[in-house]
């Protein structure tokens, strides 16, 4: 049997994210239906891990099955050419038969873009808020330096979430300003059900009412979500890289 990766782009707008879901368009089962017709073959599509409904991504994961030898640079452009515009595939590759990109991944990452004045140009791709940027990018990084290493993250998940072990390893969060924007990278190991808009929801609520950073933490050992505070949008948030 033949395995093969995909490296994937999307802009999320338009779908209700990327797992396949009844009577709703998803990233998935956009890009499954295409290789199935390209290949005449029914596939099954496993992607490194669900995105939000309107969440973007940079490089998302999958990886599918089939008996067929492929030409990776031909059908690389067969599958581009008859996706939307909307989703992009940048690499295919044939890797080991035992490849998953779920279970063999390490790490993921995210990156949430924030900008500090209207424009057209970024209105899908980063969230307008003045209000993030009122607080300093030092007491942005202090409180989330508290929140790596491992914890039970129930706090900062949506409450109808399907996975009972909420314990996440947050390798790192950072925060940079660069010009009009304010950027959140975040790297984990796994990440829950509207886990990071949560996160940075919370973080940036924090820093901006000059509260102890040491709230955060309250917070986590609560394992409430209504503990924590609202969630910023999803269209900023894309998911940036995944580690094997």
């Amino acid at each position: 049997m033949n395995n093969y990766k995909l490296i994937i782009q999307y802009d999320g707008t338009g779908f209700s994210g990327w797992q396949i879901q009844k009577n709703a368009p998803s990233v998935q089962g956009e890009i499954q239906n295409k290789i199935s017709m390209i290949l005449n073959d029914e596939i099954k599509l496993t992607g490194s891990g669900r995105t939000d409904a309107g969440v973007h991504a940079l490089g998302q994961v999958a990886n599918f099955r089939t008996e067929k030898e492929i030409d990776l640079r031909k059908f690389n452009h067969s599958l581009n050419s008859v996706l939307s515009e909307a989703i992009a595939v940048s690499k295919v590759e044939k890797v080991n038969e035992e490849f998953h990109s779920r279970f063999d991944a390490v790490s993921r990452s995210y990156l949430y873009f924030f900008i500090n004045k209207k424009s057209p140009f970024y209105f899908k791709y980063a969230v307008n808020s003045p209000f993030i940027f009122d607080a300093s990018v030092e007491k942005l990084n202090g409180i989330s330096k508290l929140i790596t290493g491992e914890h039970d993250f129930t706090s900062f998940s949506i409450k109808k979430s399907e996975t009972e072990n909420k314990i996440c390893k947050i390798k790192s969060a950072q925060w940079r300003r660069e010009k009009d924007f304010l950027i959140f990278h975040i790297e984990a190991n796994r990440f829950l059900h509207g886990m990071v808009r949560a996160l940075t929801g919370t973080i940036s609520n924090i820093a901006k009412r000059s509260e102890p950073e040491e709230n955060i933490l309250k917070i986590l050992e609560a394992k409430d979500r209504e503990k924590a505070f609202e969630s910023f949008p999803a269209k900023g948030l894309f998911l940036y890289k995944v580690k094997y």
